[in-house]
């Protein structure tokens, strides 16, 4: 493993733990050239999901767009990382659960919106305007209707 500050390749493991869920374990390194620590997270491959685009295009899973987009949609909201990190998480294990290999980005974006739904409403519908492609304001007003709907 390459020191992160100087390239050095000297560089040795001075602890490991696993996460609390026992799927990642992080090690905390030392460069015996520049003394700097750093760690480094060890985990599972797992076999690669294949999203398939709206424009019928597919491209490799990549958790790392639905954090962009839980992010930018719970923006100045009362939503912390490690909140957002539990849902992408759970959103994970539910599509590798699913066996499938190859899965649509509209199912993905359902299940981030249950999980918005749950979570907080404003987000919710942030993100439904993006996903959704809402095109007016009465496409926000249908929505925020069934929410209101639902609610009761």
């Amino acid at each position: 493993m390459r020191c992160p500050y100087c390239n050095s390749k000297d560089t040795r493991v001075i602890d490991s733990r696993s996460t609390d869920d026992d799927k990642v374990i992080r090690r905390r390194r030392k460069c015996e050239n520049c003394k700097k620590r750093f760690s480094t997270y060890e985990r599972y491959e797992d076999n690669t999901l294949i999203v398939i685009k709206k424009d019928n295009t597919r491209q490799k899973f990549d958790k790392n767009k639905i954090v962009n987009g839980i992010l930018k949609s719970t923006e100045k909201r009362p939503v912390s990382i490690s909140q957002v990190e539990n849902i992408v998480e759970e959103i994970e294990n539910e599509l590798n659960a699913t066996d499938k290999k190859e899965i649509p980005s509209t199912e993905i974006g359902k299940l981030v919106m249950n999980k918005l739904r749950k979570l907080d409403q404003v987000s919710y519908v942030r993100f439904a305007s993006v996903y959704r492609e809402f095109k007016d304001v009465d496409s926000f007003y249908k929505e925020i209707k069934k929410l209101k709907k639902d609610d009761d």
